[in-house]
């Protein structure tokens, strides 16, 4: 159950259709525990109301990077680029992300997946990965995995 404070991380679509990520701090709840209002970064107009249900706390394991272009894992000085992008993100999620250790031009583990640093967060190491989505031709996932 998410309480007044927590971080949260809320996937959806924007005006024009597109998917679109939105972090946010929970408000609090609306009674009966199916709806929370929450303040998302950014926005001064106040708290939105969300269904409970369509909304994560924030971890390591959730904050994720999608993007298009399936290149982006074949070509070597792209690749470092995503580590950039990817820490961007877990900072706007609000992450505390202790250190990254970039694995140069990154290590192929398979034919649609490359590890591309360590990243020390939550106490613990993780291996930050892009791999092809198995539902989406020519995207590409950027998320931490537990070593």
């Amino acid at each position: 159950m998410l309480q007044p404070g927590d971080r949260v991380r809320w996937e959806t679509v924007d005006d024009s259709g597109f998917p679109v990520v939105r972090y946010g701090f929970v408000g609090g709840s609306n009674g009966d525990g199916t709806k929370v209002a929450v303040m998302f970064d950014g926005e001064l107009k106040g708290d939105a109301v969300v269904d409970l249900d369509q909304l994560e706390p924030v971890t390591i394991t959730n904050v994720e990077l999608r993007l298009t272009g399936a290149d982006l894992l074949d070509d070597t000085s792209l690749r470092q680029g995503l580590v950039h992008l990817w820490t961007a993100e877990a900072d706007q999620a609000g992450l505390e992300i202790r250190s990254i250790d970039c694995f140069g031009t990154g290590v192929r583990e398979a034919a649609a997946c490359v590890a591309l640093a360590e990243v020390w967060a939550a106490g613990r190491p993780w291996v930050l990965k892009a791999r092809l989505d198995d539902t989406t031709p020519d995207v590409i996932i950027v998320r931490a995995d537990p070593i």
